[in-house]
């Protein structure tokens, strides 16, 4: 009896003394925190795609769709649908651009030193080439990553 309780005693030390080794390898429980996403950041991320969506798609309105999705970017980027943002985005500031759409790109303001700015055919043109490296970049098998592929390859086709 006093052999089997010296032996517990023994195992039950050794498992505490090996405690400390198993934290320090890194194991985890629970969620990996990069991939964390706040429920409220995410509903209103949601809200805005789909606003920027409905400007996209029903009335090309390009400016305000590259607007929300520059709003979505700043404040979530680790948002769910983030590929589609970029995509939007990107296709947005290349359409501007070529003066596509309903919206006069004039309309679409930064502002430098406290000075407003619009921006030429060809910053529009680079800030899309921009977002679309950053989805092909970030998102290489994502569901947006060949559309983007293509639309980089024409804009980089010369001419004709």
């Amino acid at each position: 009896m006093k052999s089997r309780s010296l032996l517990t005693l023994i195992a039950l030390l050794a498992l505490i003394a090996m405690a400390p080794v198993t934290y320090a390898q890194g194991v985890r429980t629970g969620p990996d925190p990069s991939t964390f996403r706040d429920p409220d950041l995410e509903r209103d991320s949601l809200h805005n795609l789909e606003v920027a969506k409905n400007y996209f798609k029903l009335k090309k309105a390009y400016v305000a769709a590259l607007k929300r999705c520059e709003e979505i970017i700043a404040g979530n980027p680790n948002f769910a649908k983030i590929e589609e943002v970029l995509w939007m985005a990107g296709q947005s500031s290349i359409w501007l651009s070529q003066n596509k759409g309903k919206q006069d790109p004039s309309l679409y303001i930064t502002f430098d030193n406290g000075e407003k700015k619009t921006l030429t055919p060809e910053q529009f043109r680079e800030m899309g080439r921009d977002y679309l490296m950053m989805l092909v970049k970030d998102h290489p098998n994502g569901q947006y990553s060949k559309q983007a592929q293509e639309e980089l390859l024409a804009l980089e086709a010369p001419k004709q």
